[in-house]
Parts: C-alpha cells; sequence; structure tokens
C-alpha cells in the first residue's frame, strides 16, 4: 500500500524554494535594468532599460555583482532576518499585545453584548419581516469581517467557533453556518482586507507605495465580496431551516444537538480600581496630544480633511471611559481596542506612520489591557512573551523568505527573471497580465498559507515586474490581497481551518465539498475585481 501524500511543512517549502533559488544562479544569465539617457521628441530624459551583466555600461559594472550560490542557501536564513527585521519585530509586537488583550476575554464580552443587542431586534415588526435570524448572522459576520478586514483576525477565530456553533444549532442551523458566521465571515474581511497590517500594510511597505493607500476601492471591494458571501451563506442557512436533514452534517451535528446549551464560558464582570488608574493614565496623554496637535490633516488618496479628531476623540473617550468602566472592565478594554484602531487610521492618514508606529501603538495597548484586569508587570511580561511565541512561526517564515529574495540578488538573477516575465507577458495586455499575478498568488497560497511570508516572498519580485508592463504597484498588491484570502478557506495547510473544523466536528471533506461553490465565486469575482484596477483612474492606483 502507498502511504498518504502529506504536505511539507511550511518551512520545508520555503527552504525548497532558497535552493531552487540558488541552484537557478547557475542557469540563468544575471543582469540589471538601470537608468539610461535618452532623448523623446528633443528632451533628455532617461528610460529603465535591461542589460545582461557582460553587456552593462562600465559606469554600473563596478556597481553590479553576481555570484553562483551555493553554500549560501544556509546563510539566506540570516540575512533574510536582517532584511525583514523591521516587519519580524512588527509581527512580535503585536503579536504579543494581542495575546495580553485575549486574556482578558474582552472580545468574548463583546460578542455576547452583541448578540444580546440583536435579540432586542425581535420586538420590531419590520425587522421580523426581514427576518431576526437573517439579520443575527449578517451582522454577526459583518462584525467578524470588519476584524478580519481591520487587524487580520484569524487565529482568534478559533475560540468564537465555540460559541458561535452551539448558538447556529440553537437557531435551528447546522456547524456549517456557525462556523461560517466566525470563520468565514472573518476570511472574507481578510481577503477584502482594507487595514490589516499583516498582508496589506506588509505588502505595500515591500512594494514601496504608500501605506494603506488605495483604501477607497478596497472598501468597494470589502463591501461587494462580503455581500457575495453572506448571500451564500443566508441562502443555505434558508435551506438548512426548512429541513435541517439537508444538512450533510446532520448526523455529526448530534454531538451539539445534545449538548446543554446553558454550558457556557462563565464570564465574571468587574472593574478593578486599577483599570480607573489606567483609564486617567490614558486619559491624561490623550489630552496631552490634544493640546500638542490640535488639528489632523486627514489624507485619503488624492483628498484631503483637517480636522480637530484628536481632541474630539480625546473628550469622547472621557465619556465612554467611564461609562464602560462603570459596566465592567471588558468594555473598557474592548473601548482601548477601538481607540487603538482609531488612532492607527489618524497616525497612517494625518501623520504618514509606519510599521514602528504601529507596533508602538498595539503594545501601548497590550500594556494597558494587563495592567486594568490587575496583572503585574511580571506577568504582563509571560504573557507577552507567550503571544510572541505563539506568532513566533510567522515572524520566522517572514525572515526565511527573505533569504530567497537574498540569494536571488545575490545571484544577480532577479532582473533576469523580470526581463524574462516581462518578455513573456509582454503582449498579453494589462488585464491578463493581472490576471495571471492573481493566479500565481492563488496557487502559492495553497501551500504557503501565510499571508505574511507570501508577501516576502513575491511583492519584491510582482512590484518592480509591474512597473515593467506598466500595471500599477497598487493593482499588483491587490492581486496579492484576492490571491492570499480566498484560498485559505479551503487549503488543508492552513493550521487555523484544520482546528476550527475539528472543534466543529466537520470532516474536511464535507467542509470542501459545502464551501468549494462559494471559493469558485469569490475566486471569479477577485478577477472582475481586478479589472478596474488596471483599466480606470482609481484614487492610490
Amino acid at each position: 500500500m502507498f502511504k498518504k501524500a502529506k504536505v511539507p511543512h511550511t518551512y520545508v517549502i520555503v527552504f525548497a524554494i532558497i535552493v531552487l533559488a540558488a541552484v537557478l544562479t547557475w542557469f540563468i544569465p544575471p543582469g540589471k535594468y538601470v537608468e539610461v539617457p535618452v532623448t523623446i521628441n528633443g528632451q533628455d530624459q532617461t528610460e529603465l532599460r535591461f542589460f545582461y551583466e557582460h553587456d552593462l555600461p562600465e559606469s554600473y559594472q563596478g556597481e553590479f555583482k553576481s555570484e553562483y550560490q551555493t553554500w549560501q542557501v544556509f546563510s539566506a536564513m540570516f540575512k533574510g532576518f536582517v532584511k525583514q527585521s523591521g516587519i519580524i519585530i512588527f509581527i512580535l509586537m503585536i503579536g504579543g499585545a494581542f495575546w495580553i488583550m485575549n486574556q482578558s476575554k474582552a472580545i468574548d464580552v463583546g460578542i455576547m453584548a452583541f448578540l444580546k443587542f440583536t435579540k432586542k431586534l425581535e420586538n420590531n415588526r419590520l425587522m421580523r419581516s426581514v427576518g431576526i435570524d437573517n439579520i443575527i448572522i449578517s451582522l454577526i459576520m459583518i462584525m467578524f469581517s470588519i476584524f478580519g478586514a481591520v487587524f487580520g483576525m484569524s487565529e482568534e477565530t478559533i475560540a468564537f467557533a465555540i460559541i458561535l456553533i452551539p448558538l447556529s444549532i440553537s437557531m435551528g442551523y447546522d456547524s456549517l453556518v456557525g462556523v461560517s458566521m466566525v470563520y468565514v465571515g472573518a476570511h472574507l474581511g481578510f481577503a477584502g482586507a482594507i487595514l490589516n497590517p499583516f498582508t496589506i500594510g506588509i505588502a505595500q511597505g515591500l512594494a514601496d507605495i504608500p501605506l494603506f493607500s488605495g483604501i477607497e476601492y478596497r472598501m468597494f471591494s470589502w463591501v461587494v465580496i462580503n455581500f457575495v458571501g453572506i448571500v451564500f451563506v443566508l441562502r443555505y442557512a434558508r435551506k438548512i431551516r426548512k429541513n435541517p436533514r439537508n444538512s450533510s452534517m446532520y448526523e455529526e451535528d448530534v454531538y451539539w444537538r445534545d449538548r446543554d446549551q446553558h454550558e457556557n464560558t462563565n464570564i465574571t464582570y468587574y472593574t478593578p480600581t486599577m483599570a480607573w488608574v489606567v483609564f486617567g493614565m490614558v486619559q491624561a496623554a490623550l489630552v496631552v496630544f490634544s493640546f500638542i496637535y490640535p488639528e489632523t490633516t486627514m489624507t485619503v488618496g488624492n483628498s484631503s480633511l483637517t480636522l480637530s479628531i484628536i481632541p474630539i476623540s480625546t473628550a469622547l473617550f472621557a465619556l465612554f471611559g467611564v461609562l464602560s468602566l462603570r459596566k465592567s472592565v471588558h468594555f473598557f478594554i474592548l473601548l482601548l481596542l477601538a481607540y487603538t484602531i482609531l488612532y492607527l487610521i489618524i497616525g497612517v492618514m494625518g501623520y504618514g506612520w509606519y510599521v514602528m508606529e504601529i507596533a508602538t501603538l498595539f503594545l501601548v495597548m497590550g500594556i494597558a489591557s494587563g495592567l486594568a484586569i490587575n496583572k503585574t508587570a511580571d506577568e504582563i511580561a509571560i504573557l507577552f512573551l507567550e503571544g510572541v511565541k505563539d506568532i513566533m512561526s510567522a515572524a520566522i517564515i517572514v525572515g526565511l523568505a527573505g533569504g530567497i529574495i537574498v540569494v536571488l540578488q545575490d545571484g544577480g538573477i532577479i532582473d533576469s527573471i523580470l526581463y524574462g516575465l516581462s518578455k513573456a507577458m509582454g503582449n498579453f495586455g494589462k488585464v491578463a497580465s493581472v490576471g495571471v499575478m492573481y493566479v500565481i498568488q492563488t496557487i502559492i497560497n495553497i501551500v504557503i498559507p501565510s499571508g505574511s511570508a507570501k508577501a516576502a516572498i513575491t511583492m519584491p519580485i510582482m512590484a518592480p515586474f509591474s512597473d515593467l508592463i506598466d500595471i500599477s504597484r497598487q493593482a499588483t498588491v491587490m492581486a496579492f490581497q484576492f490571491g492570499d484570502g480566498f484560498t485559505n478557506m479551503i487549503t488543508p495547510t492552513s493550521g487555523v481551518l484544520i482546528a476550527v473544523l475539528g472543534i466543529a466536528r466537520i470532516p474536511y471533506h464535507k467542509w470542501v465539498k459545502w464551501i468549494w461553490p462559494l471559493i469558485t465565486i469569490l475566486i471569479l469575482l477577485g478577477f472582475l475585481l481586478l479589472i478596474p484596477t488596471v483599466t480606470m483612474e482609481l484614487n492610490g492606483f
């Protein structure tokens, strides 16, 4: 009997690519794109042209060095870490900060409060006519989609699945609907990312374009993607509500139907004195910032607007801070999260923040959350290290992936590869070219589901290549974004997907059979959404 094929570890895959890159340096002639002076219509200009190493102009020959790569495959990881150090530290700091915040169970409380609010809608006749269940499912999916679009929620969905699957069963649906509300919802947002620092932030940084630029068209794409995904889930939910036995999970869901519906995680609502102290410290800091920055010019694309947004937000924090603390520290921490996201937007659009400032912002949020729940400095440090440990694999893969580019650069063949691609795709046209980029990113995501790793591998090549075929780098980032997002919901190499399916007791083959039509629709939709990025004038493109 043949052994069942096993998908290699992501590290093994990336190291294999490093070895392949080293092998290519022995077969692909090194070369470089250089700017050469030209005269066009009587005006002196410069033009980017490719030269193989032996044909380079004399002025560039001393600057360009290449060598065949052999033992360098083992030093590539070190050089990759050095090359991607800023992004690696960014990932580790955010991971540690969120781990501290998650210790408070504040997000769990927020979701339960949200569900309680939706139940009140049953008293409204109009809401009843639309369908309360439809509204609940849609609102939950939209909420998780926002989390996915703004800060890349993925691993956190594992914990929420335990809450929402029993909810789905109690509403007369199945575990597939429960997983859809949390996991599919979050990954619809992940694919249509608006401010996700782990995908859009890293990809745009590597592509050397303004952080979170092109947000207008991304918001439109996010709305379209969510509309399609939510309609798909609602149509299926209606079918199951009419006859639960239509579900392929009817037999497996016996576990959930027999489970005590009142067996929920017990959360004690409280407000320690230290939470008030943290509130006072944060409020004082915001007051100082209000005097330093009384006005902020927010820039979105080619538009700008000057507002007193920091003083206004400071006044609102004073109000909502007191109200949240009177209820529970959990709501105060949710307020801290909301303000972290708000100031991320203000910082990026108003002050040109990048990964260092954003990482610092999230670190402050994490420390403040830990102090607010009475954690000591030692306990906060331990929690931070646990979060760093949890996300360490993502950070390491970024450094390892950086080694691929180091090998290609040291071998002098990156520009040669770009030249070959431009020759092969130059006659495709813009739409076909961006479509090919999209297909490449989609295929890569099946074996490397880490968005940050894929950005580190592909963007340094794809971004300059897009310049050669006259496609905006922003369109290239969107091709990466869609290619990275949709197949996350089906690839077996995704640890989060396998974990969520394990909690839900959904066999992988049944999940694939159910989700495949949606994935197909979304992949086609992604290509259609890419067409305007190369055929229309859009802000940031």
